[in-house]
């Protein structure tokens, strides 16, 4: 199914046919857009992200203590597409400095990152030291930032928990999280809060309870024997603990931070969800149905707590007694425990009911829902290099309406939103850099974004996923994400793509 967008769109194909004739989009200042940042709001933020144990590298230096993923990489290669690793990654750590040239150079007004638990603490407590130089690294990077006229964007928790911690207790599986993560963000808010704005608590914690407790396929790589190949764990159950502590260590954190630093500080603080959009497979009650319980299952797992204190009754319902509970105190500190949703979009996807099962029970199972990206043999929309990502820009606008509908239209950021190329050694650099999906893909979602603007939605930035090449997961270096090429083969070496030149033009005032 090819991508469609009308109108406008016949300038940004003849924008991009001057791109492959220079090098420079400042040469093509010349040629004006219809459809740019100027059909935004004045106060809206572009921005590109990344994360720690995706860029930084220097897994072993100054002082950096191992994080969960440090250790599942390299006792599980196997989990990982191509058996890579976070060691070195786009050794951002040592280059960041250049990085931001080319931030400013684009034209981003914000950069999204987030900071490496184990990298300050290294053994996940405050009690067990401060790692000075990891310290000095996020100083020197949020400086340099807003030297450059960069805003930071930081996420506290990107899926990468200090292993001591694992070790020491089984990590996110115990209460006892809670407590050591407030105490970490605590010192965060204190170090860097006088010039960080804008504080993400959690990146995707639904998509961590789901790959790293059900499947198995994220670190630290647990699940049932009939879900995968795992040494231990229980899908049925442990995905909803360890979500439950997430939830709480989300609002033990928005608590100490109003409280304690907001008043002076003057920051934002949320979370950010992943979540599809979900459309009923055939006109059907039932299929009406199983979308809504995609939602609840996968958006409402953790924005219905923070919103309303509770879990979606739908979940209740179907998942029994194996989902924790809030306790009265516990509710009332989750309810409306963000300024702002940080939301993360790439795909869309056909839902119809499955029966239930009693058997291999999991979070999967507990939906009784099939999920699918094609109906009688047409796929939903564009094919990627990801089997689960198809091109479906729509789905942007109608999650922005249902959240608008059912949340109480918070300030929303988009938090991640972007498309991967096949990382195929055989191109030319020359050749890879010419990312037209990706330019297609940002411009629709844009335009998209723009449509529920103009109804009421309270969205506030759009940051593209992600500024470079980089660790994409279970993915490994497979696929490549980055508006920025990064040479892998030759001294990590950068090279702007031609999205990177379209977001300049685009950004232009």
């Amino acid at each position: 199914m090819a991508l469609q967008v009308q109108g406008p769109f016949l300038f940004f194909l003849l924008a991009l046919a001057c791109l492959s004739a220079c090098t420079e989009c400042a040469k093509l200042s010349h040629y004006s857009m219809p459809f740019n940042r100027s059909s935004f709001p004045t106060s809206f933020i572009f921005g590109a992200g990344s994360a720690a144990y995706q860029s930084e590298g220097a897994a072993h230096t100054d002082g950096r203590g191992p994080s969960t993923w440090d250790i599942f990489t390299k006792k599980h290669p196997e989990k990982i597409a191509d058996g890579s690793n976070g060691d070195v990654a786009d050794d951002f750590y040592h280059r960041y400095k250049e990085d931001i040239k080319l931030m400013k150079k684009i034209g981003l007004d914000s950069f999204r990152f987030s900071i490496s638990w184990s990298r300050i603490l290294p053994k996940g407590k405050l009690s067990g030291g401060v790692n000075a130089m990891g310290v000095k690294f996020y100083d020197n990077l949020i400086n340099e930032l807003l030297s450059n006229g960069i805003k930071p964007f930081v996420t506290l928790f990107h899926y990468d928990p200090p292993q001591a911690l694992e070790d020491e207790y089984g990590g996110l599986l115990s209460p006892k999280i809670v407590n050591d993560y407030r105490d970490y963000v605590d010192f965060c808010f204190k170090t860097f809060g006088d010039r960080v704005k804008h504080w993400v608590t959690l990146n995707e914690p639904n998509n961590l309870g789901v790959n790293g407790y059900t499947s198995g396929t994220f670190a630290p790589g647990r699940c049932s024997s009939y879900l995968g190949n795992c040494t231990a764990g229980n899908s049925a159950t442990e995905s909803y603990i360890v979500a439950h502590h997430l939830i709480l260590a989300h609002g033990a954190a928005v608590k100490l931070y109003k409280d304690k630093y907001q008043p002076y500080q003057k920051g934002i603080i949320g979370i950010t969800i992943v979540s599809h959009w979900f459309m009923p497979k055939y006109n059907t009650s039932a299929c009406s149905e199983a979308a809504s319980r995609a939602l609840d299952f996968t958006f409402g797992w953790f924005a219905h707590p923070i919103t309303y204190g509770d879990y979606p009754q739908r979940m209740k319902s179907l998942v029994g007694n194996r989902l924790p509970k809030f306790t009265e105190v516990e509710s009332k500190l989750l309810k409306g425990s963000l300024d702002f949703l940080g939301l993360n979009y790439y795909t869309t996807n056909y839902a119809e009911s499955a029966a239930s099962n009693s058997v291999n029970i999991s979070y999967v199972t507990d939906r009784r829902l099939t999920l699918t990206t094609e109906k009688k043999g047409t796929p939903i929309g564009t094919p990627t290099a990801l089997d689960w990502l198809y091109v479906y820009p729509k789905g942007i606008r109608e999650l922005m309406l249902y959240i608008k509908k059912n949340y109480n239209n918070p300030m929303i950021y988009i938090t991640e939103n972007g498309v991967a190329d096949e990382n195929n050694s055989s191109l030319l650099i020359k050749d890879v850099l010419k990312d037209s999906l990706r330019i297609r893909y940002h411009y629709a979602h844009l335009s998209y974004l723009s449509k529920a603007i103009k109804v009421g939605v309270n969205v506030k930035g759009y940051y593209a996923w992600s500024f470079f090449d980089d660790f994409e997961w279970d993915a490994g270096y497979s696929v490549r994400f980055g508006l920025t090429f990064v040479d892998f083969k030759n001294n990590l070496k950068r090279h702007l793509k031609y999205s990177a030149y379209w977001f300049k033009m685009f950004l232009l005032k």
